[in-house]
């Protein structure tokens, strides 16, 4: 046949007496039609297909006739010469497209039913996948009857070009009954579901927003609904923060060992900008607009000492030397937390003294003589480092970690 195959589908199952197995499906036409009268109908399709009787010359009756015309579901009773049903629809300026159903076709008989269903294009998701598709369906439930064995989730789609926004749908929900709209989390009723998407959400009281999309499916009961989607599409701002990078400078003015900061280390900022796409609540899309650096790190500059210190020297005069993984430590760190970096202070129990606070035994534990405090700071330093060489970090509990500063 000519056209679009789906609608020829379409023709097929509205024309077609249900199967035995099938559930007896009301008739789609809207007016004067009954179930008797459906019957009928499909009587006069199928004998369209006989127009030749023994001759092979078809023979149209010339006489007046009245006959019932159903347009769209609008039936009328008029009155024609016409010896043909293409005359007759010429004759009412009735025209047809290659995708319309006409039954019967062919000669008109007095008393004859004839049917004309004008194809609509609609918008259709099946299972996700949208495409646009020729129905001759009368009503959203009759369309979505023809189309549930496409797929698992077949939905038509209400469009929303106009400029007000108002969804759009060139069919009624269903020929009679009540319809349901599920919005928000709630499903309501409208009492008369013959009536279009539109009318149906206002008589609710259900507004959309700029994004909101509306599809119109069937619930596993058979029954139609039209289903409102809440959309929000924005542009959401998400910061970070990037790392800082360390450099060292040699310092000559500093001991080897020794180290301090010369320019704090600060944190840049990395900006992204995404356009989110969300669907009732849960998040569908995200699309990137910009991913920008908004504040640039700032290294830290450690000056890290390279002069070498003179030989220590004990209080006879001899040199100290510890040597080891002591004298590349930080020790201006540790006797400035141990001592303030006084190499003469005495605590105040009198048990401690000098730059790393060395107690009397400790001293002479590593060679030293008489007080700690009153050695130089050279050789008080020699002597912490044999202590740290030969003991670790742990001998200063509190101040210990500063050597690795």
């Amino acid at each position: 046949m000519p056209g679009n195959s789906d609608v020829w589908k379409r023709v097929t199952s509205s024309t077609q007496p249900p199967s035995a197995s099938a559930a007896p499906r009301r008739s789609t036409l809207r007016k004067h039609l009954t179930d008797s009268g459906s019957i009928r109908f499909r009587a006069v399709v199928a004998a369209t297909a006989v127009l030749l009787v023994g001759s092979g010359t078809a023979v149209a009756a010339a006489a007046h006739k009245t006959v019932s015309l159903d347009v769209n579901g609008d039936t009328t009773t008029v009155t024609t010469w016409s010896g043909s049903v293409e005359g007759l629809l010429d004759e009412k300026d009735i025209e047809i497209s290659e995708r319309d159903l006409v039954a019967p076709v062919g000669a008109l008989q007095d008393g004859a039913e004839i049917v004309v269903r004008h194809a609509r294009q609609i918008d259709v998701q099946t299972d996700g996948a949208a495409e646009s598709v020729w129905t001759t369906a009368l009503t959203a439930d009759e369309a979505l009857e023809v189309f549930q064995a496409r797929g698992d989730d077949v939905r038509l789609v209400a469009t929303r070009s106009a400029a007000d926004g108002r969804p759009e749908l060139s069919l009624e929900l269903t020929l009679d009954g009540p319809a349901d709209v599920v919005v928000d989390g709630q499903t309501l009723t409208v009492d008369d579901g013959s009536t279009t998407v539109g009318d149906a959400l206002d008589s609710l009281g259900v507004t959309l927003g700029e994004h909101d999309t509306v599809t119109v499916t069937r619930t596993d009961a058979g029954r139609v609904s039209v289903v409102v989607s809440r959309v929000t599409v924005e542009e959401v701002t998400t910061t970070s923060e990037i790392a800082f990078g360390t450099v060292t400078q040699d310092d000559a003015s500093r001991y080897v060992g020794q180290k301090a900061v010369a320019t704090k280390g600060v944190a840049g900022v990395r900006t992204v900008v995404d356009r989110v796409t969300t669907v009732d609540g849960v998040e569908t899309a995200r699309e990137n607009l910009s991913d920008t650096v908004t504040q640039a790190p700032v290294d830290e500059v450690v000056k890290v000492g390279s002069k070498k210190r003179a030989a220590a020297s004990s209080s006879s005069g001899s040199a100290i030397t510890a040597g080891g993984a002591a004298d590349s430590l930080n020790w201006a760190a540790l006797a400035k937390c141990e001592s303030g970096g006084n190499a003469s202070i005495v605590s105040a129990t009198g048990k401690y003294h000098g730059l790393y606070q060395f107690s009397v035994a400790t001293w002479q534990a590593v060679g030293g003589t008489g007080l700690p405090s009153q050695a130089s700071a050279d050789e008080q330093t020699a002597r912490a480092k044999m202590l740290y060489n030969r003991s670790g970090a742990g001998q200063w509990p509190h101040c210990g970690s500063r050597l690795f500063s």
